[in-house]
Order: structure tokens, then sequence, then C-alpha cells
């Protein structure tokens, strides 16, 4: 039990059986990504945010979603990105606790912001007259940061308690820190009791945040069956959502499965493209999705557009 107050840093191996010749194409297919994610959301951002026409609830939390997306994705694409040039891949113990902080908070919130949008759908197709009422844009603006700052919080508490533990080994078999990995290194099975717990409620927290998006998707529908008028506003509004929401849910769900699962079978590629999927598609899906689903969005970007090319 020497080594286990002397571990200051973490060795990734995930990129291990990655040849050079594939890593430098990786790298700029990596990059090209991350500056589109990044040109996509910060132009929708800075669409809405200028657009007085769009200071609406549901393009205030379209706005949010994509502050999330540069938030995640700020704490993996950088650092993978240096990883891919650099011969050893080694991440500060702290530093590893704050990417898997930032990862997690991310997820969470983005499951969160998704909720929010389908309570204001909710709200605007099923109870249209109480809808201005109850959403307006400064509540709106609280309900985002009270949601993002809940999921920080939960997942600060995770992170601490993964902090205290005593580890036995610097090394995790992941391209970035995952705070189930980190766990997984303790020493003392034992003292991993309450962390186990800790994380089962967050995700209790957050199954019930998808039961509540179902649950509201459920009353619209029926409501859209009975009107033309409430049909055409779901196929305008909710379906941008709806992808979203499978899109998340998909990545999301493949990565649990995969990290539950035993993966000694599976291709380290596979491995990691699976470990990729959440902080990949949907930050870059997302604000095409709306960008060219969403009629006042999409008409500000082609008037700005043909205002630029005049």
């Amino acid at each position: 039990m020497n080594n286990v107050s002397t571990i200051s840093v973490f060795f990734l191996s995930g990129l291990n059986e990655t040849s050079w010749n594939h890593r430098s194409a990786l790298f700029f297919l990596s990059l090209m990504c991350y500056c589109i994610t990044v040109l996509v959301n910060v132009c929708l951002i800075l669409i809405i945010i200028l657009d007085n026409a769009l200071h609406e609830p549901m393009y205030i939390l379209l706005c949010a979603f994509c502050m999330n997306s540069l938030y995640g994705t700020a704490s993996f694409y950088p650092k993978f990105l240096w990883d891919l040039l650099s011969p050893v891949h080694m991440i500060s113990f702290s530093g590893c606790l704050l990417q898997a902080q930032v990862l997690y908070s991310f997820a969470c919130s983005d499951l969160s912001i998704l909720a929010l949008m389908a309570y204001d759908r909710y709200l605007a197709i099923c109870r249209p007259l109480e809808y201005h009422s109850v959403m307006s844009v400064q509540r709106v603006i609280k309900l985002a940061s009270f949601v993002w700052l809940t999921a920080f919080l939960i997942t600060g508490v995770n992170i601490f308690l993964t902090s205290r533990l005593k580890l036995c080994s610097p090394y995790i078999s992941k391209l970035f820190c995952v705070n189930w990995s980190i766990v997984s290194l303790a020493c003392f099975p034992n003292e991993t009791y309450i962390n186990g717990i800790v994380a089962n409620i967050s995700i209790i927290i957050y199954v019930l945040h998808g039961f509540f998006i179902v649950w509201s998707y459920m009353y619209i529908i029926k409501r859209c069956a009975s009107s033309i008028e409430n049909h055409a506003k779901f196929m305008q509004t909710c379906i941008p959502h709806l992808i979203s929401l499978s899109t998340f849910l998909v990545t999301i769900l493949t990565d649990i499965v995969s990290n539950r699962l035993s993966s000694t079978d599976l291709a380290e590629t596979l491995q990691n493209f699976i470990a990729m999927e959440f902080l990949v598609i949907p930050p870059l899906m997302n604000p095409l999705i709306y960008g060219f689903k969403l009629t006042k969005v999409r008409s500000r970007i082609i008037s700005f557009v043909t205002f630029r090319s005049k």
C-alpha cells in the first residue's frame, strides 16, 4: 500500500492501440468536428441573443442548450486533441476530477434542459391560456440556471466522494476521466459503498427527468391528435426536441451499457467511439436540427446570409 498516497497523475490508455497514422487522421477529423461544433453553437447563441423577436422561452432554452454544449465539449476536445499528438497520455489527479465533474454535469444539465423544453411545449400546446403567465422569459432564465446549478452540485457530491478514496493504480482504460473508472481503482472496495449509493440516487433523479419528459409528450400527442392547429405546432416545435432527446438517450444509454457490461471483447476503436458519442453527436447535431427546423431561427439565418452576400 505504499503507493496509495503517491498517485498524483493518471495515465489514460484509450489510445494505446491506435497507430500514429490513424491518430493524424483522427486529429484533423476531430479538430474539424470541434470547430464546426463551436461555430454552429456560437452562431445560434448569437442569433438568439441579438434578435429581440427570439427572446421567448423556447429560444432561451435553446440558447441554454447550446451554451451547455460548449461547456461540455470544452472539457473533452482540447485534451483529446493534445493526446492524439502526444506519445504519453496523462492527466493530473485534480485535472481528472475536474474533467469528470464537467462531463457529468454537462450530461445531467442536457437532460434537465430537455425536460424544461418538454414542459414548455406542454404548456404551449395543452394549456395555452396559462403559458405566458407561467413561462415568462425571466422565469425560464431562472429555471435554466437552477437546473444547471443543481446538476453541477449533484455531480460535485459524487466527485467529492471519489476524491477521498485511496487509490492503488494510476491507470484508466479510457479516453477521458469517468467517475466510476476512478472509483474502480480504490484500494478498499468497501470504501466505495457510499459512492455507489449517491451515484444510484443521482441516476434515479435523472431517470425521473426522463419519465417527466415522456409524461409531457404523452399529453402533447394526445392533445395534438384532436386538433389540426396543435398538430402543426407539434410538427414545427416538438419534432426537434424529440430528435434531440432521442439522440441524447441513444448515445448515453449506449455508453452506460458499454461501461456496465464487460467490454473486453470489444475492439478499442469501437469502445472509443461509444465513449465519445454523447460528446460528439448531440453538441454537433442539435444546433443544425433546430436551425433547419424552427422557422424563426431558419429565417434569421437565411436573412443574415442573404444580407452578407449583398
